[in-house]
């Protein structure tokens, strides 16, 4: 397939090729709204890519809902956004996107009370609902509320374990005075396909949120979380299909305080999409807010997350750099990473601060480096069992 050669990218969701970077690049319409903001995607059956995030005028506000963009496979440009979500009374935010063995995409989405007054954050009223969709995205029927338990945020889709298990990451909001600095990580649990849920926590876990859990081998987890003293990135484990969870660790990954996207590739490897900055003075227990979101980086790990020798910038911003001329750089944010059926990676990102999101598609050896892949320096088996 031919796509247009950059310069380009203009709203209107046509996909370019970025010959510098390697890259085929899109910025998916805005469908008007002015701010958009924590996207996510799924690859459906017949090989669609699904693109959906909250939009509206400003987070927690009450016109925020959810819309879903589609790439239609063969064609070269995602389509408008539409609707999905349109609660008058709530922030509708956090979306994620999960083939369901109804044949409907479910979006499950946190849904939060409007702002109040001397009320800054209402993530303490959230719900979890979810709506499906039976005609790839184009419509969707009513919400249902899934998880009614006031505080419940989400990000990570629905994994669907290789006992076929589902676990789904949740951290629990309360207001209090210390804000988003003590939220905990918890999972729910089902055993049989959504009908019924259980929840289980990870211990010592509170300022660790948005964790993303890959299966490692069968039966062992790893969960990688967003930390709120904008340090790094943190690791927690699983042994047991997700019944029972270590407290979490540092990883050598920087974290600003802001979400990641994490997934096991094909080869084995794992792979984070971050923005690889931190804060320079982390105080224990206490929420830090850098601001500095730029570059947007995919780093791979070759020993289940321990360590990520090999990380590539594959969003630059607008290319300053140094001390002086960071923060000239605008915000690009909240990567969700996937991996499609035939091998190839997708990035979507909140991009130019919010204005709209951004999509990227690419190979692992555009991370890895074509010489590295070739003479065979990965043997995902001996990785895996470390």
């Amino acid at each position: 397939m031919t796509y247009p050669k950059l310069p380009g990218l203009t709203w209107d969701g046509t996909i370019y090729e970025n010959d510098e970077m390697g890259t085929l690049e899109a910025l998916l319409p805005t469908g008007g709204y002015p701010t958009a903001h924590a996207p996510a995607m799924a690859e459906l059956p017949d090989g669609s890519l699904l693109c959906c995030w909250f939009a509206g005028t400003y987070e927690g506000s009450a016109d925020i809902h959810i819309v879903c963009s589609i790439l239609p496979k063969d064609k070269t440009a995602w389509t408008e956004p539409v609707n999905i979500s349109g609660d008058p009374q709530r922030s509708e935010q956090n979306p994620s996107l999960f083939y369901g063995p109804d044949h409907a995409v479910w979006a499950m989405y946190t849904a939060q009370l409007d702002r109040q007054a001397g009320k800054d954050n209402m993530q303490y009223t959230a719900v979890v609902r979810c709506q499906k969709s039976t005609d790839g995205g184009r419509t969707w029927g009513p919400y249902e509320t899934v998880f009614p338990e006031e505080g419940t945020f989400c990000r990570q889709p629905i994994q669907v374990l290789s006992n076929g298990r589902w676990i789904f990451s949740n951290w629990l909001c309360t207001d209090s005075e210390e804000g988003l600095s003590g939220d905990p990580t918890a999972f729910r649990i089902s055993d049989d396909e959504g009908k019924t849920w259980r929840m289980v926590h990870m211990p010592k876990s509170n300022g660790h949120v948005h964790a993303n859990v890959v299966e490692l081998e069968p039966g062992h987890l790893a969960a990688f979380m967003r930390n709120r003293e904008a340090y790094r990135i943190h690791r927690s484990e699983s042994f047991d299909w997700g019944e029972t969870w270590s407290v979490p660790q540092p990883t050598p990954l920087p974290n600003n305080n802001s979400s990641i996207s994490a997934v096991k590739l094909q080869s084995g490897r794992v792979a984070i999409a971050y923005n690889p900055t931190c804060t320079p003075d982390p105080k224990p227990g206490k929420a830090a807010w850098p601001g500095l979101r730029c570059p947007v980086a995919v780093a791979l790990s070759e020993d289940g997350g321990l360590t990520f020798p090999i990380i590539r910038w594959m969003e630059r911003g607008e290319g300053f750099v140094g001390e002086e001329n960071k923060t000239n750089n605008r915000q690009y944010e909240y990567p969700y990473l996937m991996q499609g059926k035939d091998g190839m990676l997708h990035l979507t990102y909140a991009a130019r601060t919010r204005q709209g999101i951004k999509y990227i598609r690419f190979k692992e050896t555009d991370v890895l480096g074509e010489k590295r892949e070739k003479i065979g320096l990965y043997n995902p088996t001996a990785a895996q069992t470390r």
